[in-house]
């Protein structure tokens, strides 16, 4: 069953689902679920990543652009190049929630595309997605903007909750080799 909005915002209010909501999704969000707004935005520096069976490493990253309240910051979202982006917002969910993400649709309207994920019961932290701009045009981004929705489900029985090392909104290995838990 997907959670209205009375319902998130009483989570937010009383077991603190959501840190760092903006004004317009505490007072007047749409739909069934809530805009997270980008935060960082970060573009591979190396193809320096691996994936085995009981170990893995992730490429490093350079930050291209972070959120600043106090100033519009901007950057140019280039084609064909392939960007990790965190949430300003942190999530904090109990072992009988899940949440779904779907990018906010100016976005494939413009050529862009959000890999998304999960975010598992238990997950507590900022949420990183990829972004790739597959049109052959450049694309303006201003960090604070709404970019993903998540809609919060409920799961019926038994969950088991994420232990993972992405736990807190972790963005890369740094190009090194990490056992799997």
């Amino acid at each position: 069953m997907i959670l209205g909005i009375n319902e998130l915002l009483r989570l937010v209010k009383e077991e603190n689902l959501i840190e760092g909501l903006s004004e317009r999704e505490l007072k007047t969000p749409e739909g069934t679920g809530f805009d997270l707004r980008i935060g960082k935005l970060n573009i591979l520096k190396d193809g320096n990543g691996f994936l085995g069976v009981t170990e893995r490493a992730t490429p490093n990253i350079d930050l291209v652009a972070e959120y600043n309240p106090n100033k519009k910051v901007t950057v140019e979202i280039k084609p064909e190049e392939y960007y990790l982006m965190t949430t300003i917002e942190k999530v904090n969910t109990p072992e009988y929630l899940a949440g779904l993400f779907r990018p906010r649709t100016t976005l494939f309207r413009s050529g862009l595309t959000l890999y998304t994920g999960i975010c598992s019961p238990g997950y507590c932290g900022e949420l990183s997605f990829g972004l790739v701009n597959h049109s052959k045009y450049p694309f303006k981004l201003e960090m604070g903007s709404r970019i993903v929705h998540v809609v919060f489900h409920t799961i019926e029985g038994l969950s088991n909750p994420y232990k993972g090392q992405w736990q807190g909104g972790r963005e890369t290995t740094s190009g090194k080799k990490e056992t799997q838990i």
